[in-house]
């Protein structure tokens, strides 16, 4: 019943929207970090943090063995540096070769990434699409939200388990921009305080317009 409705939510967004060119933001280790520091936070903050941690240290060996007080002190900027400066030492001794080097194995795969310690779903889908250029739609807050309202997933469906419906009603080739232009409709549109439902191209069979109704 699903995939109907999610293949016509993609047409729609991509009717308003338009069709985002698949861009790379970081090199896939990099993606991995920055989606770490993400968690909880800000873009602006996201962004200060890592600019932050690169400024601070030399190589991601560095990052590494540095003395967890500096790594926290590096990533303050973005909050929650208790646990993140930890959790990235750890992925980053996690992804040490016997050589000592820092690096993700190739070629890249979901299931190992969700080996990494603290790394879900979400982050490991951020890697794939954001950093190797492969196809796989994050579940953040926003592509949740909208998934759950227009009932593109079932009430109470966890967001892994929305990945899994919304990957299996698509082709690969569209990922990119479902989840470009849902996060784009999550933001401006379907907000959780106060959504414009009035401006939704998705209310004809959106399911929270029909409840408010």
């Amino acid at each position: 019943m699903a995939r109907p409705l999610i293949r016509w939510v993609h047409k729609r967004l991509i009717e308003a929207y338009g069709r985002p060119e698949w861009e790379i933001r970081e090199e896939p280790l990099a993606e991995l970090i920055v989606t770490v520091l993400s968690q909880h936070t800000s873009d602006i903050n996201c962004d200060r943090a890592f600019a932050s941690l690169r400024a601070s240290f030399e190589s991601w060996e560095a990052v590494r063995d540095a003395a967890l007080p500096a790594v926290q002190e590096a990533i303050r900027c973005g909050g929650l540096a208790a646990v993140k400066a930890p959790r990235i030492q750890a992925i980053l001794r996690a992804l040490t070769d016997n050589a000592g080097q820092v690096a993700l194995p190739r070629p890249i795969e979901r299931a190992f990434l969700l080996t990494l310690p603290g790394v879900g779903k979400k982050t490991a889908s951020c890697v794939l699409l954001f950093g190797a250029r492969l196809p796989a739609i994050p579940v953040d807050t926003h592509v949740h939200r909208v998934a759950l309202r227009t009932g593109m997933a079932p009430p109470k469906t966890s967001a892994d388990l929305t990945c899994d419906i919304l990957e299996a009603a698509l082709p690969p080739d569209a990922y990119y921009a479902f989840h470009v232009n849902l996060i784009r409709h999550g933001r401006e549109v379907c907000r959780a305080q106060r959504p414009r439902c009035d401006q939704c191209v998705l209310r004809d069979r959106c399911l929270y317009v029909r409840a408010d109704r």
